[in-house]
């Protein structure tokens, strides 16, 4: 494993440690510094970029409309950094940054990134004769929106989105509570295979500390966790704003030794820990009040590395899913989801609630 994917699990393994101890209730710095990003963020703006950026909190129909698909398939709304100027673009990282933390942001500014890598790929095999649909790939089309009015004491919401990224935040300063899903982190080549980032794998720590749960798993555990031997094509909530749990339900936590154990709530680790560290840790915090015991994991597809594979992680909150089936098991799509707190749902029920979910 390399020390940047080894980096990223000792993270997540401190998250759990920290919640394990009691340190559950930094929530306070991740809404105030949210809150005084979004404020400096839409200071920086004219007022016609802001009357692009700027969505009433209960516009129910705008803060739930989401997708992961090139733009040029899913227009999108908000203000774009194509549409910026050096000095919003700093603040619009910025913002970005107070919500998922320096790895969270790396992680984000990869998959951007990716965008020129995948034009690149694509570009060569149209010159080849073996192009297929044009898309637009744009590292630049990344959209902010603010949903009501930035305050440590309000309530408002935030959602970065575009190309494999898609990121909601909901904050309630009276509770000091933020949420933060759905949130979509995918990665299109999952392996750089040509050109100077040839190895690099921008969510290859998901995929590394998934296999070393299954790698650790007896015989007669992989049976039950395995549950089929073909994976879907896609992550199986794909874009549904209200999800139940998906059955079935794989290996429970109950039935796994402490090893094992530890190392499933190292994996759910690595996915909270993509979010600012007092982010993160309340949803450790959440998981483990409602009982880590009762959470599943469930595989489907191969078993080798470089073949299509599929695996989810669910308890009675939240879903977590993990797919690599297309481009020929080089393409990854992930999400966290939680099941009652999805686009605030646990913060701003009343704002929702005239919406068919």
């Amino acid at each position: 494993m390399s020390t940047k994917r080894m980096t990223a699990v000792l993270v997540g393994v401190a998250i759990v440690a920290a919640v394990a101890g009691g340190i559950t209730s930094a929530r306070q710095k991740a809404a105030s510094a949210l809150a005084l990003a979004a404020t400096t963020f839409l200071d920086s703006l004219a007022p016609e970029q802001r009357q692009k950026a700027v969505f009433a909190l209960n516009n129910a129909e705008e803060r739930t409309r989401w997708n992961f698909i090139p733009t040029n398939q899913f227009p999108r709304n908000g203000l774009p950094l194509k549409e910026m100027n050096p000095a919003q673009r700093r603040a619009a990282h910025d913002l970005l940054r107070a919500g998922l933390g320096q790895g969270g942001y790396m992680t984000a500014t990869q998959i951007m990134d990716l965008e020129n890598i995948l034009f690149e790929i694509e570009n060569a095999a149209r010159q080849a004769g073996n192009g297929g649909a044009v898309f637009v790939r744009d590292p630049e089309l990344y959209y902010f929106s603010i949903f009501g009015t930035p305050s440590v004491s309000g309530q408002w919401g935030l959602r970065v989105e575009g190309h494999h990224l898609s990121l909601h935040f909901t904050v309630d300063g009276t509770r000091m509570a933020v949420a933060s899903a759905p949130a979509f982190f995918g990665t299109n080549p999952a392996e750089v295979r040509q050109g100077p980032k040839t190895g690099l794998r921008v969510l290859g720590t998901q995929e590394d500390a998934g296999r070393a749960l299954l790698g650790a798993l007896t015989d007669a555990q992989r049976t039950r966790a395995i549950i089929s031997a073909t994976a879907p094509n896609d992550i199986q909530s794909r874009t549904q704003l209200k999800l139940n749990p998906l059955e079935p339900g794989g290996l429970m936590a109950d039935d796994m030794n402490v090893g094992q154990r530890e190392l499933l709530m190292q994996l759910i680790g690595v996915y909270a820990s993509l979010m600012a560290e007092d982010i993160a840790a309340d949803r450790i915090a959440k998981i483990e009040a409602a009982g880590t015991g009762r959470i599943g994991f469930a595989w489907a597809g191969s078993t080798e590395r470089g073949q299509r594979y599929h695996y989810r992680i669910q308890g009675p909150t939240f879903l977590i899913e993990h797919n690599n089936t297309q481009n020929n098991g080089n393409h990854i799509h992930s999400v966290w989801r939680d099941f009652n707190g999805d686009f605030g749902r646990d913060l701003l029920g009343e704002h929702l609630a005239s919406v068919a979910h």
